[in-house]
């Protein structure tokens, strides 16, 4: 085939290859291959259709062949690379860079951009299989094209920036080779040239990663610290260079000259820096400034956290002892440290076992332990396995140290550390002299080690005071072990001991102290003594410093001392809030500490939080029970509030333990603080038990301190406060040395007067100790114008007389106003003074009360005196002026009402006694209560104003009579010598229903009346005493009183009948009534008379001369309807039921009435009724009135009453009204609840059917109210055997039981009490208790104890017949138990039942023992039978039986 052939069969196959015929490509190829082997467009072709056709290896063969034919022609290399690219096999993979590779240089002759291609694409297979070395080369390759296509410099430098960029990316993966680097640098540099402009961001930027990239080369220091210095003078403020430079420092732990100054100028720069502050941070560490090199190291650690920082900054803190921080800064490096790094975790664990062994503490010493097991190798090193027994040591193990102790012995007999932990064992255990040999032979191992020396010196210290005095053993260990050790803070601290405590060099000692402190913030107790020392030494400012300077560093519930300081600082000075707050942090460090309470309590005191200051003391005093000051500083709280029973009882707690002067001086202040409560209440008894004591106390007090006038003052204040008792109550005992009178180890009893001299003489004592104090001449002063008053003449020959006392008083007070002429009470007590009967100075007490007023205006007191000089004086106006200007100033100071009283007296005003009463409100003033009693007892006399306003509203609503007795009855405690006031208080009393106080009263007018017979007071105080006495009983004894009496007026007269009336004396009392009646003065008089003599007639028993007098009484001119009422009553007990009607109707022709005759009315209208029978209408009257009249409590009472009797049908209502007059009354109430429970008895009211409202509960209620009532008792036994029925009844067990017995007792007892005239009802009544016990008895079975009660009365009272009817019941009841009835016992229950005809409960078992014994005689059965029906035909005719139970029984 010939050269045109070959190129129509090329021609062929590339038209099959456009076809996609590849088939017929390889067919035309072979033809070619066979005319010409080496085609390279045939062997090209057949590449190309053996890759479509699937046959990657015959296309790679083809392609090589083409290859191996023609290098330099692209177009097999293209097929190849295409075919390597689109066949997965990891052969062509491999060869596909080569590929890459020649195409590259292909392209470059022809083009450019291709050849960038093949280079990108060969870059990402060499990035992809880490063949950096490759790759940076590639990327020179494209930059060299770059060049030599002549692109810009911009384009360059952003070539460079990647490439530098890519490979930088890849050496942070993983290390490469040095040629590797040296492209990368390389790059740098060249990128670096070409960048502009300098300096710019971009160039700024490309320098940091150049130095980035130099940083992780470590065979590049040289390079990269020049790029660094070159990037710090081109950018002077930016701070990656010096950062980088300061962590390279680090890492290589170079800390030469540009180290330091590189970390400088980067904090410079960045103060925040932690490169910077952990570098200096190391440098000062290895300087030895371990204080800075915390500081910074802490600093640095907050920023970087690095494990190489964290050991740094244990070690410093190691060196300056804080060895808690350094195990603490130890566990934190443990926690970031790789674990590959054995060499620094093994550091770590050393450091933080020393330091955890050198805390001390149990907690630490396990911490310690644990440690101490997890380094490696740790029983093969001697030091470690020291440490180790010094941690046991720390547990208490001593005997585990010993152990491991004589195995480290043994192998290193002369090690320091084992002669160290031997020491410190034999100090644990006290052998204190084994001990310092042990610490002599450490220190000579060790002559460097400050530690040991301070074990010695610290030993020495402890050995006591001869060791501590000998320079060389204490101070020179400690001194060495100062120098040897700088930061060793105990051992200053010790040495401040020993200058403060042995040498006496407090200025020495206060630095040693000061620079301990300065070692160890910590150091509480080197903290406290420097500030305390400076405080001593008045340097406050630098105490103040120091305190502040702890405090702002100190958390929560810490440094307590610096707290305690600076509030005890702030106390000194006055700022008492500033100072609460600092002792409340302290407290919060130390809730515990007693002294710190006392010191708040002492705050809260100054700043008059008494409350908060209470609660402090107490606190205090219970963490303290035995400190005497908090017990003293609550009592003097309570005493300054006023609670002085609180405060006594603090105050005693000391004085009973010890003589403690403030406590004695506060407790008589208390004391006679009490006394003066007391007497301004009138209790003067009490008053001078207080005073007695306070005296006791105070002179106790002045044993103690006879220096003290404060304490002679208060003993003179004691004596003369008995000025305002009665003189006969005013009895002190007193130590005999107050006295005067010749020693003696017994107290003495002195009077009133001889008290008052007495306080003359403490008050003249205080005055030797203290005679510039003007105050003490005004006590002095006021207790000789007491002297004067109390005894105006006195007999005793050392005492000075009346006039000579007033005149020394006035000496007094002037001599204090002399001194102290602007004090306004001196001038107001020497015009009292010198008004005072025997001076008479009145100009000079007027000028006095001016001269007070001007020195205060507001001056109540004299005001008031001004006012009483001016009434004394009889100027009404000007007086009257004086007491409004007093009232303006102080409207509750009594004695300027007092005063406005006077004046309303003297011009006889109607507001006198409401002014009176107003001043008994204000307070207890003898002058008001005697003035409103005397009021109230003249408007009380004078009967004809009842009806009016001003009665009403002075007397009735202002409860007057109460009022004034209370009153009263303190005056006359306090006054016992005043016959009005006992008088008025007798009179008050009877008005009060308070007879036997009454009758005292009298009596006691009476004997102070006894020189004055002739008196009209006399006269009328034994006429009121006899009175007194007729209303007490003693009948006798009022009526020789009234024979004493002149027996000439009408009230004298009349008294001396009634007591011989109540008396017996009937005649007499006749005879004294008839002498009355001459006397009379009026037609009532003489009604009254009568009426009394037709009461006496009828005692006697002669009816008709009481019906003639009573009747003679209704025809006077001036009836009363007394009269009446007694005729009404006459016809009602004698069952004249035509006289009681005619009586009654006069009665009530009378009119309306009020009060308690509506009640008599209303009563004896019912009794008519029911003498008539007509019990239905007794209830319809009694409601009627209570319709009439529905607020009186009186005729709800009666409607309750009668109902039970006379209508029990309606009982429940009867209760209603017993309860409405309950709530209506009280008085009438406790009457009425006994009605209302005996209505609820009548109707069955028991528990189980109402459990609040029921019988039980209101008797109950009514024995509470009322226990000296038989009724109520007999109620309650009611109610319980109504309780019991119905318990019985239905079937369950009875509740109460055996309580007859008991209530029956305590009616008899009340019964023995009672009234003559309700005597007989009474005794009913007991009669009615001894059946019901009865009853209640046999309904429980008990009939021996009901038959044995029975007899025991029936011994007392043979022939009662209510006990003999019961004795029989008990006796038939017994028998018809047992279905036995003998004839004997049948005849005499006969008997008993004719004894009692009318008792229902007789009849009742005679029916019984009738049935039992049927072989009963008809003619006995017979009667008895009418004579039952005939009883119950009676009780139907009274209306107590219903008709239904009458046709029963009739059938």
């Amino acid at each position: 085939m010939s050269n045109k052939e070959v190129k129509a069969a090329l021609k062929s196959a590339r038209e099959a290859i456009n076809n996609k015929e590849f088939k017929e490509v390889l067919k035309h190829c072979k033809a070619v291959l066979k005319l010409e082997k080496n085609n390279y467009n045939a062997w090209v072709f057949i590449g190309k259709a053996a890759s479509e056709l699937e046959q990657p290896d015959q296309s790679q063969a083809a392609y090589r062949k083409a290859v191996e034919l023609e290098p330099e022609q692209l177009l097999a290399w293209q097929g190849l690379a295409n075919l390597y690219e689109n066949t997965d096999q990891w052969d062509f993979k491999d060869e596909l860079p080569n590929v890459y590779q020649k195409l590259v240089e292909l392209y470059a002759r022809t083009d450019k951009n291709k050849s960038y291609d093949m280079i990108k694409k060969l870059s990402e297979i060499y990035q992809s299989d880490r063949e950096y070395l490759k790759l940076a080369k590639v990327w020179l390759q494209l930059v060299q094209l770059k060049e030599e296509e002549g692109v810009d410099k911009k384009e360059l430098v952003q070539l460079l920036q990647k490439m530098t960029q890519l490979i930088s990316d890849c050496i942070s993966e993983e290390e490469q080779n040095s040629e590797t680097q040296q492209h990368l640098i390389t790059a740098f540099e060249k990128a670096m040239i070409l960048t502009e402009p300098v300096p710019g961001e971009e160039h700024k930027k490309l320098s940091a990663d150049y130095i980035k990239c130099l940083s992780k080369l470590p065979h590049e220091e040289g390079k990269m610290k020049e790029a660094c210095e070159s990037m710090l003078s081109a950018y002077p403020n930016e701070t990656y260079a010096l950062e980088v430079l300061s962590s390279y420092y680090l890492k290589t732990n170079s800390m030469d000259e540009d180290a330091v100054s590189c970390f400088s100028r980067l904090l410079e720069l960045s103060p925040n820096s932690g490169l910077g502050h952990l570098g200096l941070g190391t440098k000062a560490l290895q300087e030895g400034r371990y204080k800075e090199a915390v500081d910074d190291l802490e600093k640095g650690i907050k920023k970087m956290n690095l494990a190489t920082g964290w050991y740094s900054l244990a070690e410093a803190q190691f060196k300056i002892h804080r060895h808690a921080d350094s195990a603490v800064s130890c566990s934190q490096g443990l926690n970031i440290c790789a674990s590959e790094d054995k060499k620094l975790r093994d550091k770590l664990l050393r450091l933080k076992l020393e330091a955890l062994v050198r805390s001390e503490g149990e907690q630490a010493a396990d911490q310690a332990l644990e440690t101490f097991s997890q380094i490696t190798e740790a029983e093969q090193d001697p030091v470690l396995i020291a440490l180790k027994g010094r941690a046991y040591l720390n547990k208490g193990q001593i005997e585990q140290s010993f152990k491991l102790l004589s195995e480290l012995e043994a192998s290193n007999p002369n090690l320091s550390q084992g002669l160290a932990l031997r020491g410190l064992a034999h100090l644990a255990e006290g052998q204190l002299q084994l001990a310092e040999q042990s610490f002599l032979q450490a220190a000579k191992q060790t002559p460097d080690s400050g530690e040991y020396f301070f074990f010695l010196g610290k030993l020495y210290w402890d050995m006591g005071s001869e060791t501590r005095k000998d320079r060389s053993k204490s101070h020179t260990h400690l001194l060495k072990a100062a120098k040897l050790d700088p930061h060793l803070s105990c051992a200053f601290r010790y040495l401040g001991h020993y200058y403060r405590e042995v040498a006496n060099d407090n200025a020495r000692a206060q630095g040693c102290y000061r620079k301990a402190f300065q070692l160890n913030s910590d150091d509480s107790e080197s903290g406290a003594a420097s500030v305390d020392l400076s405080m001593g030494q008045g340097d406050m400012d630098s105490a103040l410093t120091t305190l502040e300077s702890v405090i702002e560093k100190a958390t929560p519930g810490s440094a307590k001392w610096a707290w305690m300081r600076r509030g005890l600082y702030y106390l000194k000075v006055g700022e008492h809030q500033q100072a609460i707050a600092d002792l409340q942090a302290a407290l919060r460090a130390d809730p515990e500490d007693w002294i710190c309470w006392e010191c708040l309590g002492e705050a809260y005191l100054n700043r008059r939080s008494f409350t908060a200051a209470l609660k402090a003391f107490g606190k205090a005093h219970q963490l303290q029970p035995s400190s005497i000051y908090s017990v003293y500083q609550a009592a003097a709280i309570k005493q300054t509030l006023g609670k002085f029973k609180e405060a006594v009882d603090e105050y005693l707690q000391i004085t009973t333990q010890q003589d403690y002067v403030p406590a004695l001086k506060g407790l008589g202040e208390c004391q006679l603080a009490l006394a003066k409560n007391l007497m301004e209440d009138c209790r003067d008894g009490g008053a001078i038990d207080l005073i007695q004591q306070a005296i006791h106390n105070l002179f106790r007090a002045v044993q103690l301190r006879p220096d003290l006038s404060c304490l002679w003052k208060l003993l003179g204040d004691a004596c003369t406060a008995v000025r305002v008792v009665s003189p006969n109550r005013a009895q002190v005992v007193v130590p005999t040395l107050l006295t005067g009178f010749d020693s003696s180890p017994q107290d003495r009893m002195l009077n009133q007067a001889q008290t008052l001299k007495a306080g003359e003489r403490c008050y003249a004592h205080a005055l030797k100790l203290m005679p510039e104090v003007a105050s003490l001449w005004y006590d002095l002063g006021l207790n000789y114008y007491h002297q004067a008053t109390i005894s105006p003449c006195p007999s005793d020959e050392h005492q000075n007389s009346y006039s000579l006392n007033l005149e020394k008083a006035q000496q007094c007070l002037k001599k204090a106003i002399q001194m102290d002429s602007e004090n306004y009470s001196y001038w107001n007590a020497l015009g009292v003074i010198s008004m005072t009967k025997g001076l008479d100075s009145y100009a000079l007490a007027q000028h006095c009360f001016i001269k007070s007023i001007q020195v205060e205006p507001n001056n109540v007191v004299a005001w008031t005196n001004l006012g009483t000089l001016y009434l004394k004086k009889d100027n009404i106006e000007l007086a009257h002026e004086a007491f409004k200007i007093a009232q303006s100033l102080e409207p509750l100071y009594v004695n300027c009402w007092i005063g406005q009283a006077l004046i309303a007296e003297r011009v006889g005003s109607y507001d006198t006694m409401d002014l009176f009463r107003h001043t008994t409100e204000l307070s207890t003033h003898m002058e008001g209560v005697k003035g409103y009693a005397y009021w109230v007892c003249s408007t009380l006399l004078d009967k004809s104003n009842r009806d009016s306003e001003l009665y009403r509203y002075n007397i009735v609503q202002m409860n007057a009579i109460s009022a004034a007795h209370v009153a009263l009855c303190k005056y006359t405690e306090r006054i016992q010598s005043d016959p009005d006031a006992f008088i008025m208080l007798g009179y008050l009393n009877e008005h009060l229903q308070l007879k036997r106080q009454a009758l005292q009263a009298y009596q006691r007018a009476v004997e102070l009346l006894q020189s004055t017979s002739s008196s009209e007071v006399s006269i009328f105080s034994l006429g009121s005493y006899a009175r007194a006495l007729c209303n007490s009983g003693q009948w006798e004894e009022a009526v020789q009183v009234y024979k004493s009496t002149p027996l000439q007026d009408l009230s004298e007269l009349v008294g001396l009948a009634l007591a011989y009336c109540r008396a017996g004396l009937y005649p007499e009392s006749i005879s004294a009534y008839e002498r009355a009646l001459a006397v009379t003065s009026n037609e009532k008089e003489k009604a009254y008379i009568l009426t009394a003599l037709a009461l006496l007639q009828h005692r006697q028993g002669n009816l008709d001369s009481a019906k003639t007098l009573l009747f003679k009484c209704s025809v006077l001119k001036e009836p009363i309807s007394e009269s009446l009422l007694c005729l009404c009553a006459l016809g009602l007990v004698h069952s004249d039921a035509t006289l009681a009607a005619a009586a009654l109707t006069e009665l009530l022709k009378q009119g309306s009435a009020s009060g308690g005759v509506v009640e008599q009315r209303c009563l004896l209208t019912c009794s008519l009724l029911a003498l008539q029978g007509n019990y239905s209408a007794v209830q319809r009257e009694a409601s009627r009135a209570v319709h009439s009249n529905p607020g009186n409590p009186s005729l709800w009472t009666l409607l309750s009453r009668v109902i039970p009797q006379y209508y029990p049908r309606k009982a429940q209502g009867g209760a209603v009204a017993g309860h409405i007059a309950c709530l209506f009354s009280m008085t009438q109430g406790k009457r009425a609840l006994l009605f209302s429970g005996v209505n609820q008895v009548a109707c069955g009211r028991h528990t189980r059917e109402d459990p609040h409202r029921n019988a039980l509960k209101t008797m109950q209620k009514a024995v509470l109210l009322c226990p000296d009532d038989p009724a109520a008792w007999a109620g309650l036994m009611a109610a319980c055997h109504t309780e019991n029925t119905s318990c019985y009844l239905s079937g369950s067990t009875l509740p109460r039981q055996s309580l007859e017995h008991t209530l029956m007792s305590v009616v008899s007892e009340k019964v023995r009490s009672v009234e003559e005239m309700e005597r007989p009802l009474a005794q009913a009544l007991e009669g009615w208790v001894l059946q019901q016990a009865v009853t209640g008895l046999m309904q429980q079975g008990q009939l021996e104890q009901a038959e044995a009660l029975c007899t025991q009365v029936l011994n007392v009272s043979p022939e009662h017949p209510a006990v003999m009817l019961s004795l029989t019941q008990v006796q038939c009841q017994r028998l018809l138990m047992a279905d036995v009835l003998p004839d004997q016992v049948l005849e005499q229950l006969n008997k008993v039942v004719m004894m009692n005809p009318t008792n229902l409960g007789a009849w009742h078992v005679h029916q019984e023992g009738s049935c039992v014994r049927p072989r009963m005689p008809l003619k006995v059965a017979g009667p008895v039978r009418l004579l039952v029906l005939s009883i119950y035909c009676q009780l139907e005719a009274q209306g107590r039986w219903s008709r239904n139970k009458l046709r029963t029984f009739q059938m």
